[in-house]
């Protein structure tokens, strides 16, 4: 029978990112630790306890998600800022002058509950149809439980991810479910076709789902309502710009007087004006030749 890939904690970000590009996801086995999966579960438990069930098809009316892990559990900070998902992150939207967290939760997916209607995750923008070679997402799903067929693995439509077909026009037959041991994760772009599996178990199959996106496109997780000012000011920089304190383009969500997005935090810490350095690739250039032609 047919199973999707699988590559080892230890393979190079480039190739995942690779990867990607050519299959639309990879499940990394092991990335996360024993401990670290323990630690998350225990600071998020009075939270998942609290999430009222789903109230459509879409989102299950037996599945629970549970979001604002940034706030709620400073270890998700780490699985956040995981060393090989942000370098395939870098890789695979590098393209893009910046990339930010797109949202964090928890999917409970509790017994009973039916399958998900096959869907692409980039259709939250409004249904905007990216070209084919134009990746807006980079998304993660970590196995917080065991993560079996029976209790609802993620179901995957290997090569999905191109082809101009919509979610609508493959079957339960086209699908493959994402089984791996907790503290793997699967990772798959914007554009592939999948979605939650039906719980035909008595446990409950739990995600942690941490996307990601470019820098110039809406957070789909508003993530300064998630994070209150407060607990912002308590982050590292280099998280505080992951969640949305940076320029995520030229001239895009700048603060107040065309200022650095951290000044509104740290204030004068952080050096005045706009740090078009901070811009990866070409638009880094374009902005520096801007700054040297400028009247």
């Amino acid at each position: 029978m047919p199973a999707l890939q699988h590559v080892a904690a230890t393979t190079p970000p480039d190739e995942i990112a690779d990867r990607l590009r050519t299959d639309g996801y990879v499940i990394v086995d092991d990335l996360a630790p024993a401990g670290l999966m323990d630690t998350i579960s225990d600071e998020l438990a009075p939270h998942v306890a609290a999430t009222p069930l789903g109230y459509n098809a879409m989102i299950g009316q037996r599945t629970r998600r549970t979001g604002a892990l940034i706030a709620r559990s400073p270890a998700c900070r780490t699985l956040v800022q995981d060393p090989t998902v942000l370098g395939v992150c870098g890789d695979f939207l590098g393209h893009a002058s910046a990339f930010q967290l797109m949202l964090t939760q928890v999917i409970s997916i509790e017994p009973g509950e039916s399958a998900q209607a096959l869907h692409r995750d980039q259709n939250a923008f409004d249904f905007y149809p990216f070209p084919d070679d134009y990746h807006v997402q980079c998304n993660t799903l970590w196995a917080l439980s065991d993560y079996t067929a029976e209790m609802g693995a993620t179901r995957v439509v290997p090569g999905s991810q191109s082809g101009g077909k919509k979610p609508t026009d493959y079957s339960d037959a086209d699908c493959l479910q994402a089984e791996m041991s907790r503290g793997s994760v699967l990772i798959y772009t914007g554009k592939i076709v999948h979605s939650g599996g039906a719980n035909r178990s008595q446990q409950v199959r739990r995600a942690i789902n941490v996307n990601y996106c470019v820098g110039w496109v809406r957070q789909e997780e508003n993530q300064f309502l998630s994070v209150p000012p407060e607990v912002a000011r308590t982050l590292d920089d280099d998280l505080l710009r992951l969640i949305g304190y940076q320029e995520g383009a030229w001239a895009m969500g700048y603060f107040r007087d065309f200022e650095d997005p951290l000044r509104a935090l740290r204030g004068d810490a952080i050096g005045y004006g706009f740090d078009g350095s901070r811009l990866a690739g070409d638009a880094g250039a374009a902005f520096t030749d801007q700054l040297t032609h400028s009247e």
